[in-house]
């Protein structure tokens, strides 16, 4: 047994230094924009850039777009799969995991050429149009981590107990879904939210095939003009993704404190 804990201890030990060795290395990095001294200067002129404020500020509000349209089409999906149509699991779990097969530069091109001015419905021809399309995409290559999560978060209650108690209420299939069944899986929904958030956030080709002023496009941009400042992007990125594992945290406790308290009455 002593053995086997020393053995766990070493594995935890060279995990954590594979993990934040590279993070730790990239920070010390960040701090040598001034010759001879380390200094934030690097950090300064990102959070002070007009265009870094602007793309992040872009990116937030069409992850936030493509995670309410992620439940919206995943939470009524997953759950209906599981209450009624048990036998098509195999096969929407294999439709789910298809993004992580087609490399987004296919959907991108599938999108314009689809959706371009000379098509029944040009979307690429407006800047709201494009917006749609990069929030539809987005949530296109969240789909297998939305879904996982959501299913996991149902398996966990009895959907079926719950559904049949609120239809003898005279709860309607709506009132159902959003007042009994997202409240019991809502920390699913949050981890799938993360997910859905990081994706968004940090990818690329998406972002620069349909021409818009993400995130993304703006740290390829900065990493190949600049020194430090991609190393600065990339620490807060990674405090950004922290901060927001933390929310879910503090949500989740929230969710459960609540729970209980509403079972002791």
């Amino acid at each position: 047994m002593r053995l086997v804990r020393l053995w766990s201890w070493i594995a935890l030990a060279g995990g954590t230094l594979f993990y934040f060795l590279p993070l730790i290395a990239t920070f010390e990095f960040s701090l040598r924009a001034r010759r001879g001294v380390y200094s934030f200067d690097a950090y300064a002129n990102v959070l002070g850039d007009a265009e870094f404020q602007a793309t992040f500020g872009y990116s937030a509000m069409v992850a936030l777009a493509t995670i309410a349209l992620g439940v919206a089409i995943v939470a009524p999906t997953a759950f209906w799969i599981r209450l009624k149509l048990p036998r098509l699991r195999p096969v929407v779990e294999f439709l789910t995991l298809l993004p992580l097969v087609i490399p987004p530069i296919v959907i991108g091109f599938g999108y314009i050429r689809l959706y371009d001015t000379s098509s029944f419905l040009p979307l690429t021809g407006t800047a709201l149009g494009a917006d749609v399309l990069l929030a539809f995409g987005y949530a296109t290559l969240a789909l297998p981590y939305m879904y996982r999560a959501v299913d996991t978060g149902l398996r966990a209650i009895d959907i079926r107990t719950l559904t049949e108690a609120a239809q003898s209420l005279g709860a309607g299939w709506p009132t159902i879904v959003l007042r009994l069944i997202l409240p019991n899986i809502l920390t699913a929904v949050l981890s799938g939210a993360f997910l859905t958030f990081a994706i968004a956030i940090g990818e690329y080709v998406l972002a620069a095939l349909l021409n818009r002023p993400a995130f993304g496009p703006y740290m390829v941009l900065m990493g190949s003009n600049r020194a430090y400042e991609p190393a600065a992007l990339a620490v807060i990125a990674f405090a950004i993704t922290w901060a927001c594992m933390g929310l879910i945290q503090i949500v989740s406790l929230v969710v459960a404190g609540q729970t209980q308290d509403l079972s002791r009455r």
